[in-house]
């Protein structure tokens, strides 16, 4: 007999050896929603993992997060059995998130039609219906390795050669096979709630909300944000990089220095492009408003754009939205009585737009400053004036909120949303989320530069999120330009920063089940050295070594 501690109803039992997750959860009598998975003394195991030894036991459901995950990557292996059916020979091909769903394309279809994205939807509905297991087989990887590229998926068995494991893990679901670097549901049966439809070329897929199993998330129409990952997908086909693969690969033949060069150097022509747009646009803007989530590059995104504007016959200014705070005892409260910094109404936005009129006006102002120890505005005699050539950079969270600069004429702004809007993917049907990319930028700054562990930086993420949720995505399409800072390089020169930060994550705390998710996530990365890297690249503000001062 062993004993089994489950922390969602604190209770010990004594259990023979070889009971699994689902006999336990069972036995616990555990109410409410479906049970999917379990954290096993802080691991992930599905719930046909069977107990040898005493063990801490957390079952999950959809609402946490790991849960969503499992329901999303069940429901895409559900479209991709779907589309193996109907299609027989073509490839599904899951590109990336918008719209609050996942955009998928067929290859060798050209623009799916209303007419076949029904059928699809009424296959997945029956195979759900059906109630089929999902499957998971462990095999030798080469044997999965000949199986994949048998299938024709070249990318799959790429990428579990790089991983170099002796062993690989498999999905079926019925008469199809798949491979997953996370878990899935037990059976079809769990995943009732979803919708699919046409969307531009391809189709969109959509799962319940991450806060309520039962309706499925709102389609929120992101046109811009779908023009710049469509754009950016079409250069990444230009330098034949599509998958982690194709990366792995340039760095085996030698060419992952012009790849460096390439990738920055596009970077740079769409900051220069935006300089032109800001440049010719009638009337002309006096005020430039940037923002984006956290560790998306907006401080050197502002430092270069001013460069290039400067290239355009600009005299840019920074003007700081942190000096506009109001004094400590005016900040807003949160739900717990804590100071919310975050909020809009943390900053003096009377005291904001009265500064910028008067700037426009020609007037001269005297520059505040915040002390965040004294929690005061102070003035340390700097001035502010604007020539006739002037133009104002204002960086932060709300900057493309309407309300901020609700005083301002809108004719005098251009505003610019900034994020790393990962268009990478592992393979077809496993794409890397643009959270995780922008979650290790910050583990390696807040390390190298904050004084932070990974610990710190994973407990405080879900709260950076909910911020971002409120504050930053719904105003995200009011900008005029997305610009996106991911490079298609970044993962492999991040992992040799990051990997040894997580490793020190300890394994009785939660933040180490995160590690261990992003820890197997850069096990199919290839490690990349940064000496190629220039001192002007966005990277920089995250490893060091930037010509740009923060």
């Amino acid at each position: 007999m062993i004993e089994i501690i489950c922390t969602n109803n604190g209770e010990r039992r004594n259990y023979p050896q070889g009971t699994t997750l689902q006999q336990v959860a069972a036995d616990m009598g555990l109410t409410g929603e479906p049970v999917y998975a379990a954290y096993v003394n802080n691991k992930l195991q599905e719930l046909d993992f069977a107990l040898f030894n005493p063990y801490i036991v957390e079952f999950i459901g959809f609402k946490h997060p790991e849960g969503k995950r499992m329901y999303d990557r069940s429901l895409s292996f559900v479209l991709y059995k779907a589309v193996h059916d109907i299609f027989p020979g073509k490839k599904l091909k899951i590109e990336h998130s918008i719209s609050n769903g996942y955009y998928c394309e067929i290859e060798g279809v050209d623009s799916v039609s209303v007419d076949q994205v029904v059928e699809i939807d009424s296959r997945m509905r029956e195979i759900i219906s059906l109630d089929l297991p999902f499957i998971r087989k462990r095999m030798l990887a080469e044997d999965a390795i000949k199986l994949f590229d048998e299938m024709g998926y070249h990318e799959k068995a790429q990428l579990l050669k790089t991983r170099a494991h002796l062993y690989s893990s498999v999905y079926y679901l019925d008469d199809v096979m798949d491979y997953f670097y996370g878990c899935l549901l037990p059976s079809t049966g769990y995943l009732k709630v979803f919708s699919i439809d046409k969307y531009y070329d391809g189709m969109l897929l959509r799962a319940p909300f991450r806060d309520n199993p039962n309706a499925v998330a709102e389609l929120e129409l992101q046109d811009k944000m779908f023009d710049v990952l469509h754009e950016f997908k079409k250069w990444g086909r230009i330098l034949n990089i599509s998958y982690m693969s194709n990366i792995n690969q340039c760095i085996d033949d030698g060419s992952i220095g012009e790849l460096i060069k390439i990738s920055e150097a596009l970077q740079e022509k769409k900051l220069a492009q935006i300089a032109d747009m800001i440049a010719t646009r009638q009337p002309q803007p006096r005020l430039v408003l940037l923002s984006g989530p956290s560790s998306s590059g907006k401080t050197t995104t502002a430092n270069k754009l001013a460069i290039q504007l400067k290239v355009a016959g600009f005299n840019p200014v920074t003007l700081s939205l942190d000096n506009y705070f109001v004094d400590r005892e005016k900040t807003p409260r949160d739900e717990n009585g804590d100071y919310d910094f975050e909020a809009l109404e943390a900053l003096d936005i009377p005291y904001l737009n009265n500064d910028l009129n008067q700037l426009f006006a020609g007037k001269t102002i005297d520059v505040p400053k915040f002390s965040f120890k004294d929690g005061k505005r102070f003035f340390d005699g700097e001035k502010m004036k604007l020539d006739a050539n002037s133009i104002i950079i204002a960086e932060g969270i709300h900057a493309l909120n309407p309300k901020l600069t609700a005083h301002i004429d809108d004719s005098l702004k251009f505003r610019v949303y900034v994020s790393a809007l990962t268009t990478l993917s592992l393979d077809n049907h496993n794409r890397i989320p643009t959270t995780d990319t922008r979650l290790i930028r910050r583990i390696v700054r807040d390390y190298r530069y904050r004084g932070y562990s990974a610990k710190d930086t994973i407990d405080r993420w879900p709260s950076v999120r909910r911020g971002e949720d409120k504050h930053i995505f719904p105003n995200q399409e009011r900008a005029d330009i997305m610009f996106n800072t991911a490079m298609v390089y970044e993962t492999g020169v991040l992992k040799r920063y990051v990997e040894p930060i997580l490793q020190q994550v300890p394994p009785n705390c939660t933040a180490y089940r995160e590690a261990l998710r992003l820890l197997k996530f850069l096990s199919y990365v290839k490690p990349i050295p940064d000496n190629e890297i220039p001192p002007t690249s966005i990277l920089r503000e995250f490893l060091g070594g930037s010509s740009f001062k923060y």
